[in-house]
């Protein structure tokens, strides 16, 4: 559930081999000395902010692939975080996982170093499509993972699925949706493919070799998705993220779509506090260098201006079932206006002075904010 309390991010810039629409900073098979400088370092990073946060309830592990390092590297860096850093006594914490990873042992050591949220990069249950997106898992794979996970107890599974590849049919799609509810994890990702610059996936896309399914197939995904998630159970609570119930919506993410502070550790790490929002050097070997010299490792900063957070607030409010307050936006020429002529298209439904999108909302929330905004 919604919580003002900050969060702390730590970016593992490591994964076993990069996948192709992959446009997250990592470093793939590294040596076992840059892994060590790397931890070294951060544990370095981590004493600098100890006194500049309130108590965390939120931890999450991203990358990268942080469960392709080794239990015992995992361990030593949760051990130091939970020693020099404040967390509150129900903090939730997160990682992000690849299937061919979790073994037996390692998912006992994870949920021994604290882990009560796990999210699996399941992507597809289509090994074509695995392929495609250049998964080092199959099928297979991420049964037996997600089986493992229900056999250990844990506490909340997350599941994160891609839909919308080209030349991907509904039917296929649905097959994968199928899979995912047979495991009833508590909360499920549908993100739409993207192709980032930079990536194998956005050259393929360049040089036509691939084409992107176009905005109508995009549309009866989204509400395909939509449709059979909400008969099954869950609830639809951002654009690309379901729960099983309430408890189960994602406490820290929710932090980023409402300026709840948030620090971010690692390599390419953003953090946010008041109006500051700061990130740090996206290589990792200047990232340590930085640190071993006792400097912080942040490559830029800005002061976002009230107009800004504005913007912000109303930009990710659309994405979400939370809204917005019209009372925030009454000062934007029109808007209040705006926002009742959409609910009446069918864009929102207002509730006690809450804009709320719906379903049809969702599907325009960038055009929704510009027509909003300007």
């Amino acid at each position: 559930m919604p919580s003002h309390r900050p969060g702390l991010y730590i970016h593992i810039p490591f994964c076993t081999r990069k996948c192709l629409y992959c446009g997250f900073y990592s470093v793939p098979s590294p040596s076992h000395g840059l892994v060590s400088a790397w931890l070294s370092s951060l544990k370095h990073e981590v004493l600098h902010y100890r006194h500049s946060f309130a108590a965390f309830d939120t931890l999450y592990l991203g990358g990268g692939t942080p469960t392709c390092l080794p239990s015992e590297i995992l361990s030593d860096l949760m051990e130091w975080v939970l020693k020099h850093l404040p967390f509150s006594s129900d903090s939730q914490f997160f990682i992000e996982a690849n299937p061919g990873d979790l073994t037996k042992e390692k998912i006992e050591a994870i949920k021994a170093m604290g882990f009560n949220r796990i999210n699996v990069g399941i992507q597809s249950f289509c090994d074509p499509e695995l392929k495609f997106l250049g998964r080092r898992h199959d099928a297979t794979e991420a049964v037996l993972a997600l089986q493992r996970l229900k056999d250990a107890c844990v506490e909340s599974i997350g599941i994160d699925l891609i839909y919308g590849l080209p030349e991907q049919s509904m039917d296929e799609w649905l097959r994968t949706l199928e899979s995912t509810i047979s495991f009833r994890p508590e909360h499920i990702s549908c993100y739409e493919l993207t192709y980032e610059k930079g990536t194998p996936m956005w050259e393929m896309k360049k040089q036509k070799e691939i084409r992107p399914i176009d905005e109508d197939t995009e549309r009866d995904f989204f509400l395909m998705t939509d449709r059979f998630l909400e008969e099954h159970g869950y609830i639809h609570y951002e654009i690309s993220n379901f729960a099983k119930e309430k408890r189960f919506i994602s406490r820290h993410n929710i932090k980023y779509w409402q300026h709840v502070p948030y620090l971010g550790l690692g390599p390419a790490a953003h953090s946010f506090c008041g109006s500051r929002r700061w990130w740090n050097v996206r290589d990792i070997k200047t990232y340590c260098k930085l640190l071993e010299q006792g400097k912080v490792p942040v490559e830029g900063s800005e002061v976002l201006t009230d107009e800004q957070i504005l913007m912000e607030y109303v930009f990710l409010g659309l994405r979400t079932v939370k809204g917005i307050d019209i009372k925030r936006i009454a000062d934007i020429p029109g808007a209040t206006e705006t926002i009742y002529r959409l609910e009446q298209q069918g864009f929102f439904n207002i509730k006690n002075g809450t804009a709320i999108p719906t379903l049809k909302g969702f599907l325009m929330a960038d055009t929704l904010s510009s027509i909003l905004l300007t």
